[in-house]
């Protein structure tokens, strides 16, 4: 089969022929006809994500969808010609989806939604995941909470607010005011942050008490923020870049809580896999239902012109993905 390598951090891939894996006990063998780019394939290429613990040479790509082509022993979840989806590689040296097959652990895998092309379906994985494992395995939104979500308009960002959306929250989001178009679209009130300060926008939306969930996609200055905007004793801040050093006292005055998100862990460890499959599971209903549609960047990429994807992502109007060629 056809894969890039990467030898090399920081370097070109290399596109080689290389034998094509075979399904072993509890994997299932995918034909793999579109790879999502995320910005952490580009930290992971450029030898800027340790804690992704890649390792080289090897195939990367984390997110992937296709069709079953075979599955190994003790697989029932799958047959031959099924289409799926998931986050099945490309860190911690498991093979990624730039590449014409991957043998899939079966625990990473759901069935792909009957409404989406493949190309939208291999963009949903590590967003969703990582916006589910925050919203409702952390924070457990529902309604009549008050949610605030940073970065609305970004990967993570706008699959988070249709999640709770559609799960009955109230939903805010930061948003730069060229993409206010794309998050009314999705029922969610858009925040002027650059010219609100946090005191100002908690006390015009929520009469200065704070929101219950606040979703940080940004980090930095943007998680600071976060613990400010959190409601007194019930507020719960959750961030998917809480790296580098935060003052909580914020946070602390107000009795509020915080959780951080590990999307990778699994797929490192081996452990609690199957989640991320029953996740997907809840991605496809919302789908299917017309709950959530993923915002994917126009253009046509291959693995041929994977560098163009790349560089297509600064400034690209939703996902850029790559179409696998056979």
């Amino acid at each position: 089969m056809k894969a890039l390598i990467l030898e090399e951090f920081g370097k070109p891939y290399l596109l080689k022929e290389v034998d094509k894996p075979l399904a072993g006990k509890g994997e299932v063998l995918v034909k793999i006809l579109a790879s999502a780019v995320n910005p952490l394939d580009l930290k992971i290429k450029a030898g800027q994500a340790a804690h992704a613990k890649a390792k080289l040479p090897g195939i990367l790509g984390i997110d992937m969808a296709g069709v079953v082509e075979s599955v190994g022993e003790g697989i029932t979840r799958f047959k031959a010609g099924d289409e799926v989806y998931g986050m099945t590689g490309g860190i911690a040296g498991v093979p990624g989806s730039l590449a014409e097959y991957a043998a899939v652990d079966e625990a990473l895998l759901a069935i792909k939604p009957r409404n989406l092309s493949m190309k939208a379906t291999a963009s949903i994985p590590l967003v969703f995941i990582t916006a589910w494992e925050g919203l409702v395995d952390r924070a457990n939104i529902g309604p009549g909470k008050k949610v605030l979500i940073h970065g609305g308009a970004g990967g993570v960002g706008h699959i988070a607010v249709q999640i709770a959306k559609a799960l009955g929250a109230e939903v805010y989001t930061t948003v730069d005011p060229s993409k206010v178009d794309l998050i009314t679209g999705y029922g969610a009130i858009p925040i002027d942050y650059k010219n609100l300060s946090v005191e100002e926008y908690v006390d015009k939306y929520t009469h200065g008490e704070g929101f219950d969930v606040v979703l940080d996609t940004v980090g930095g200055e943007v998680l600071d923020a976060s613990f400010k905007a959190a409601k007194q004793y019930v507020g719960h801040v959750i961030s998917i870049l809480g790296w580098g050093s935060h003052s909580l006292a914020p946070l602390s005055f107000r009795g509020a809580t915080y959780s951080g998100v590990f999307t990778l862990y699994p797929l490192i460890s081996g452990k609690g896999r199957a989640h991320h499959a029953e996740i997907l599971q809840e991605a496809t209903k919302l789908i299917d239902n017309g709950q959530l549609t993923p915002n994917v960047a126009p253009g046509t990429f291959t693995l041929n012109t994977v560098e163009e994807a790349y560089a297509h992502m600064n400034g690209a109007k939703g996902k850029v993905v790559i179409d696998i060629e056979h």
